[in-house]
């Protein structure tokens, strides 16, 4: 069985290309607009990893992945940030809320694609 893995990011062009390079690696997908829809959809939708972009109107990555860990249900639910941002200060808060890895735009597919099967075992 395939893993399943929530993208969430408020550019469709963005979702798109990501889908492309995880559908090509066997993952199953669901996408997201905004931290607010994530949410909405995880209410529905069991996922094994999530990849989240920071900068979204409604609610952001950091609301987004505190909201997330209050979850029982999604506590474990590994988060992957990507985004364009790559301030150290960012990242720690990122990282101290409950993301398990940061990853910048542009990306690397290959090296998103790695970090996912890593953290899925």
């Amino acid at each position: 069985m395939s893993k399943r893995i929530l993208i969430i990011d408020d550019s469709a062009v963005f979702r798109k290309i990501v889908s492309v390079h995880l559908k090509t690696a066997q993952f199953e997908l669901v996408e997201a607009i905004d931290g607010v829809d994530a949410l909405n959809k995880l209410k529905t939708e069991k996922v094994d990893l999530i990849v989240s972009d920071m900068n979204m109107p409604n609610m952001d990555g950091i609301t987004f992945i505190k909201k997330v860990k209050e979850d029982p249900s999604n506590k474990f639910t590994p988060i992957i940030m990507l985004t364009t941002e790559s301030q150290e200060e960012k990242k720690k808060e990122g990282l101290a809320a409950g993301a398990r890895a940061w990853l910048t735009k542009p990306f690397n597919p290959e090296e998103l694609v790695n970090t996912i099967k890593k953290m899925l075992g």
